[in-house]
Parts: structure tokens; C-alpha cells; sequence
């Protein structure tokens, strides 16, 4: 077949016309093919024309992209948290929420607490060394007992020993303690004296007595010590020596007696540094259980305060009380609370802080789901609410349990004030820790993406105020935010007399030198100052810590998509607290589920008069407050 060229030139010709091209109809091969490519350049220049930009594109996949994978890392930790953990399998509690369910604990709590036997009677049997057959037992040889407690405490030089002889019939014994732990002036008087001294207490018997007479004579005629126990196992009696206590060996006697002579240099009950008040108890606790405990039986005459002890910690035990009163309080909250303490398996619980990590719901959530306090009208107010409290030996902060949200933007304050002022001065806390969390996101979201939606006038003296700043607002914000956190952490870490003036001399001056040298707006200054003293006035701590955290979060999500980034954040962190739950009792429960009888003490308190019930998410037994 032959192609005729004239044809082919034609149509070419043709096509080109369409594209709006001037060319002939016979014109050579080399212009046609010129303008045949002038042609398709200018259709494929109109079609790109309408493409977005590389910047759309990239930002359109990363707004689809961000919250698919922080969805798939959500469920993620779920499912990782749930494999290392099985609290993820407790009931949820009735009518969308409270606490967990009687069938669903009680088969949980009986294979805890047997497991928690089990591993303590495996721990006892091999204390002090590897040893795992029969626990060593006191023979009644007063010269191969003593040989027993010393070749037990053989590393230990600070186990002292007090050879004396019994009364009239001079029977020979040893009394074992820790120097610094006992009280030698109440050991002299009320242990060596009497024993020595005994006379009359042996009248008329001339040989040794019985083992039983013995125990008797000794505990009820010579001995003037209130707390007098018995055991025959020398790992046992050198577990209460290291605590403090005197261990008394008689010659003929296969019992050892424990003495409470313990003393310790405890710390004068004073007023918490943590959470001061204008109007309040000046009362906190210390780091004596004793003491704490002791507080909170004087706040008022109730026989239904319960103290249940534990004992916590696999190498170095610790006392721990588990307090609640019966009849408020949920029998499946603390069935809850008791399981989820055999579970722990610690060498050493150093602060209550080890426990509340390791009893919490969700110890991936930035938000603390057990509240730590040094007041013990704060601990009361929670135990008549129907909630539960632990203290421990060797800290003044005792846990409260379960937590919501809005305990903790609370203060006592808030209830020995009039409610006009408490609900005024509640407002303004709520209202502070959401300019904490957002004010500098929204000065990024507005500055970068949406300078439009800022007045005029407003725009025009910003704009004015960043000429010659080098930083996008991303990174002049962090650079403040950090200035700010660095000189917080100083001022906290530096001598009382120091820290406050060295904080606030530190922020003028590094924030007047900032302005100067050009590297920060003046009204970054203000913003972030604003934000740090609003994140003072949250009353936790912990939970102030919390809004820092999650600031910057929310400044990186603004730098990224704007307002848009704003709310995603926010609804991310609606959603991680409405699935949130301590001890099954939602985080939200005043929110979600919508109960009205809780909202009347969430951000408004109503007068005491009209606050008759107890909180109805957590289930009390006496759900009558005032009557």
C-alpha cells in the first residue's frame, strides 16, 4: 500500500488548526513537525494548569494519611496493651459504665490472690538466700538459736546482741536488734530492766519452768511492751528485726518474742507544699503510715473506716493500707482494687508513684486515672463519695481511686467557699487550662494558615511586630515554649529562697533579649506568658504536667494543617477520653454518659443544700448524702 505524503500533511494540518495553530496546508515536513509539538505543549501546559501543586497534593495525603495511622497505631497499643495486661478483660461496668461486675472479678480476684500466695510462700521459703525447702525453725537451744539468727544475719553488722540472764532463776537469754532502728532508752526500761530485775514474778518456782509457763510468766509479769508477737521461724523474726523491732530468745523455748520497740525520726505534721490553700485545714500528711492513718481516724468518730493491710514489694516490703468506708463504698470496686494489688510483683515500691503506674487502667494514656494527694481532707471527701484510698509507708502521698476528669481541676477550696465563689473560681480553671492547652496552636494555626480571620488592625501590628524575625512560628513557639519549661524545671530544682526569683528574673530577661535580638515576636512573648500562667492555676500538678505535654502536641498539628489540625486534635483526644476508664468508672462519666445528678459538681458547684446524692457512676451503697 502507498501513503500519499499530501494526505497525511493535510490532516496534520487539520489538527493543528484545531489547537488554534496558523499553519499551512503544504508546508514542508521539518515546520510541520515543529508546530505539531508548539501544539501538544500548549494542550499539556492547560491540562497541568488545572492540576494542583506538589504542596496540595502532599498536604491532601497527609490529612488522609495522619489520621489513618493514628488510627492503626491506636489500635496497635490496644491490642499490645491487652496481651501484656489482662485488665482489658474486666467487665465495663453497668448501664455504660461503672464499676466492674461481681461475676467477671470475682474468678479473676480468687486466681490473683492465689498466685499472690503462692509467690509470697516461695519468697519467704527462700529469703535470704537461695534456699527453697522448709523454712528455718527455732530449736529452744538458746546456743543453737542464737548461732541460727547469726549465721542468717551474717552480712549484717548493724544487728546488734544483748546476752542478759532471766530473774531470780538467772536463765540465760538474748535480745537482738538494729542500731538506729530501736528504741535503746524503751529497750533499757521496759525490756533489760524488768527481765533482769524479775524477782518476784519467779517466786516460789526454783527450776525452769515449762515453755508455756514461761511465755506466760514473761509476757504477762515482766514484760512492759504493748506489742509482744510470736513466731518460731528465724527468717520471720529477722524480717521484723530489720523493721525495728526487738527479738527476745529464752533458753527452753522453741517461740522467739518480737518486741515493738521500733523508733524512727519522723517529720512533724505541716501544711502540704503542693497543694496550698487560702481557706482549709493546715494539716498534711508525712511519711509515717502510722501517723497518716492516724490523721484520718481524727477527722471525726466513724466506726465504718476501714484499714486493710498489705504487704508490697518481693526483696524490700513496705506497708501499704487500703482504706474505704463500709457501706459507701462499691464491694466490687474494692474487689477491683485488692486484685489488681496482688498483681503486683516489684523488688521495691520506693513511692506511692510505683503503685499508681502499676495499678492504673491505661498506663499509655498521658492522663493520670489514680490522683495522688498530701491533704487528708481531700482523701475524705473521696471516701464518702464511695471512692477508695492506699497509703503507703515512706511517702506522704496517698492514691485516690477511681479518678474523672473533673477532679482534677477541683480543689477543697471549691467546697469551704460559698458556692458562688467556688463555681466562679472553677470557670476560671477550666477556662485557664484550655488557653494552656491551645493558646500558642491557634497563634500558629492563625499566623500561618488563616491571617485572614484575624481583625485588620490586629493583623497589621503582628505583621509589623515579625518584621525581621528568621523563624516561622512553628519553631519561634518552641523556641519560647522550651525557654519557659527549662527555667520551670530550674526554679523547681533550685533552693526555695532562689527558685521563684531566679524563674521570674530569668523570664523577663530572656524574653526581653529574645525581642531585642529579633528572634521572637513581642506578641509571642505575650501569648506564651499567658499561656504558662494560666497552666499555673491548674491545682494538680500532675495533671498541669499533662497539658504541657499535650501542647505541644497540639502546636505541631496547627503547624501542619491549621484550624483544621486544631480540631482533629481535639477530636483525637475527645475520643482517647471518653475510651478512657479508671478502675471501670469512665473517664467522662460526668459527661458521657450523660448523667445530670454529676454534672451539678463538675465545672458549676450548687449549693450544698441541693448536693443530697452521692456520685452515681460510682455506684455507692448508700447513695444518700444529705437528708
Amino acid at each position: 500500500m502507498r501513503i500519499n505524503p499530501t494526505a497525511v500533511f493535510g490532516a496534520a494540518g487539520f489538527f493543528c488548526g484545531k489547537f488554534g495553530s496558523k499553519c499551512m496546508i503544504h508546508p514542508g515536513p521539518a515546520k510541520i513537525r515543529t508546530r505539531i509539538g508548539k501544539g501538544a505543549g500548549r494542550m499539556w501546559n492547560s491540562i497541568i494548569k488545572w492540576l494542583p501543586g506538589w504542596g496540595e497534593l502532599l498536604q491532601s495525603l497527609m490529612i488522609l494519611a495522619i489520621p489513618l495511622g493514628l488510627t492503626r497505631m491506636m489500635l496497635w497499643i490496644r491490642a499490645q496493651e491487652g496481651k501484656a495486661s489482662t485488665r482489658g478483660q474486666r467487665a465495663e461496668g453497668k448501664k455504660g459504665g461503672g464499676v466492674p461486675s461481681s461475676e467477671d472479678t470475682a474468678e479473676a480476684a480468687q486466681s490473683s490472690i492465689a498466685a499472690s500466695d503462692k509467690k509470697k510462700s516461695g519468697a519467704e521459703a527462700s529469703a535470704g538466700g537461695e534456699e527453697t525447702g522448709p523454712p528455718l525453725r527455732y530449736s529452744g537451744c538458746l546456743e543453737e538459736d542464737v548461732a541460727k539468727f547469726r549465721a542468717a544475719c551474717a552480712d549484717m553488722s548493724d544487728v546488734n546482741v544483748r546476752r542478759l540472764q532471766i530473774g531470780s532463776l538467772r536463765i540465760p537469754a538474748a535480745l537482738f536488734f538494729v542500731d538506729g532502728l530501736t528504741d535503746k532508752e524503751g529497750m533499757d526500761i521496759n525490756i533489760l530492766k524488768p527481765l533482769m530485775n524479775a524477782v518476784l514474778a519467779f517466786e516460789g518456782i526454783s527450776a525452769l519452768p515449762p515453755p508455756e509457763e514461761l511465755k506466760v510468766i514473761v509476757t504477762q509479769r515482766i514484760l512492759q511492751v504493748s506489742e509482744i508477737e510470736y513466731t518460731n521461724e528465724v527468717m520471720q523474726s529477722l524480717k521484723k528485726v530489720l523493721f525495728g523491732s526487738a527479738v527476745l530468745l529464752v533458753e527452753g523455748m522453741s517461740e522467739v518474742f518480737v518486741l515493738g520497740t521500733s523508733k524512727g525520726n519522723t517529720r512533724a505534721v505541716e501544711e502540704p507544699i503542693s497543694e496550698a490553700l487560702l481557706r482549709g485545714p493546715r494539716v498534711g500528711f508525712n511519711e509515717t503510715l502510722s501517723d497518716n492513718t492516724a490523721l484520718l481516724r481524727r477527722h471525726g468518730q466513724h466506726t465504718g473506716l476501714v484499714m486493710r493491710s498489705f504487704t508490697v514489694g518481693e526483696r524490700i516490703e513496705k506497708e501499704m493500707i487500703l482504706t474505704y468506708i463500709k457501706g459507701i463504698a462499691n464491694e466490687e470496686l474494692i474487689e477491683e482494687i485488692v486484685r489488681r494489688i496482688h498483681t503486683i510483683n516489684i523488688d521495691d515500691v520506693q513511692e506511692s508513684g510505683f503503685i499508681e503506674q502499676l495499678l492504673e487502667d491505661n498506663y499509655l494514656s498521658p492522663f493520670q486515672q489514680i490522683q495522688s494527694t498530701e491533704r487528708p481532707d481531700r482523701v475524705m471527701a473521696a471516701l464518702l463519695e464511695g471512692r477508695a484510698a492506699l497509703l503507703l509507708d515512706g511517702t506522704p502521698f496517698a492514691l485516690i481511686m477511681p479518678v474523672t476528669f473533673g477532679m482534677l481541676l477541683q480543689s477543697p477550696e471549691d467546697y469551704y467557699d460559698r458556692w458562688f465563689s467556688g463555681s466562679l473560681l472553677r470557670i476560671l480553671r477550666f477556662g485557664a487550662a484550655t488557653i494552656s492547652l491551645f493558646a500558642p496552636a491557634l497563634y500558629i494555626s492563625f499566623l500561618s494558615f488563616h491571617p485572614g480571620l484575624i481583625p485588620t488592625k490586629l493583623a497589621i501590628s503582628i505583621i509589623s511586630s515579625r518584621q525581621g524575625v528568621p523563624f516561622p512560628t512553628l519553631v519561634e513557639a518552641l523556641i519560647m515554649e522550651v525557654a519557659i519549661e527549662i527555667l520551670r524545671e530550674a526554679g523547681l530544682r533550685l533552693p526555695k529562697p532562689i527558685g521563684p526569683a531566679m524563674g521570674i528574673v530569668g523570664g523577663l530577661i530572656i524574653g526581653q533579649a529574645a525581642v531585642e535580638a529579633g528572634i521572637v515576636s513581642p506578641i509571642l512573648v505575650i501569648v506564651v506568658a499567658l499561656t504558662a500562667i494560666s497552666s499555673f492555676s491548674v491545682p494538680m500538678y500532675s495533671a498541669g504536667i499533662t497539658l504541657r505535654l499535650l501542647r505541644f502536641v497540639a502546636m505541631f498539628f496547627a503547624a501542619f494543617f491549621g484550624l483544621y489540625g486544631i480540631v482533629l486534635f481535639f477530636l483525637l483526644l475527645s475520643s482517647h477520653l471518653i475510651n478512657l476508664k479508671s478502675f471501670g468508672v469512665p473517664y467522662l462519666s460526668m459527661i458521657t454518659p450523660y448523667r445530670m445528678s454529676d454534672l451539678r459538681d463538675f465545672v458549676i458547684r450548687i449549693p450544698l443544700q441541693l448536693m443530697k446524692r452521692r456520685p452515681t457512676m460510682l455506684q455507692p451503697q448508700d447513695k444518700i448524702r444529705k437528708r
